[in-house]
């Protein structure tokens, strides 16, 4: 069954115009069809169309679930942008499939591309969120700069992932299961040293990601597998 998403649905019971079209005139969905639909706050709803208009399709909400496939951890990874913005695009749409709950765009020494627009990702986030049937949608914040970030993330398991010859583990040898992390994650120039010895001030452990030097959004998607992997125990 498709899922839907319709976060306030506690206020109306009514697919926005984008959703509508999508289920009354590519899926032809009609009056007393079922349909599934998610606040993205960890609630699934089966509910039951009632009126299929194309730009305001009403229903009826028949049953709810709460806590749809909570994860015992949370996962927030910063990241710096990439220059070709697809190759994020593609990362944010498969670390939203593998399973995350907050992306930060981070504006480092070495960073490529300084602006984003959230708004794309954001209906990236939705579209693959629906299509992995995910019941919590992952925030997208605005972009930080390095510092900024570092400081104001001080609990939790904290990693930065960088290409310096340093003493470090691998990052599934690091993660301890069940607890909440932040990951870091450099521009294609890596982080420069003085974000790396920032970070470890603050407490961020350095790991490895493994022995190819991958492009940031792979190196995004690993870390994002490495850390359900490890949590799936």
């Amino acid at each position: 069954m498709y899922l839907f998403y319709v976060p306030d649905i506690d206020k109306r019971q009514e697919l926005n115009e984008e959703e509508s079209q999508h289920c009354v005139r590519v899926l032809r969905l009609s009056t007393g069809d079922n349909i599934l639909l998610t606040d993205g706050r960890g609630t699934t709803y089966e509910a039951r169309i009632v009126n299929p208009h194309p730009k305001h399709c009403s229903f009826e909400i028949v049953s709810r679930q709460e806590q749809v496939n909570k994860r015992p951890y949370r996962l927030h990874i910063g990241i710096a942008p990439t220059k070709n913005i697809e190759r994020l695009e593609w990362m944010i749409e498969k670390c939203v499939e593998i399973g995350i709950d907050e992306i930060t765009p981070l504006l480092c020494r070495f960073s490529e591309r300084k602006i984003i627009k959230p708004e794309r990702l954001e209906k990236i986030m939705v579209s693959a969120a629906k299509q992995s049937l995910k019941a919590y949608m992952p925030v997208l914040h605005d972009m930080c700069s390095f510092d900024e970030f570092v400081n104001s993330h001080n609990e939790g398991q904290r990693y930065i992932a960088h290409c310096y010859e340093q003493d470090k583990r691998l990052l599934q040898k690091e993660i301890k299961p069940h607890e909440d992390l932040v990951i870091l994650i450099g521009p294609e120039g890596d982080f420069s040293e003085q974000e790396v010895a920032t970070a470890l001030a603050a407490g961020y452990v350095p790991v490895s990601l493994g022995s190819s030097r991958l492009r940031t959004e792979t190196a995004g998607v690993v870390a994002c597998h490495t850390a359900a992997l490890i949590n799936e125990v």
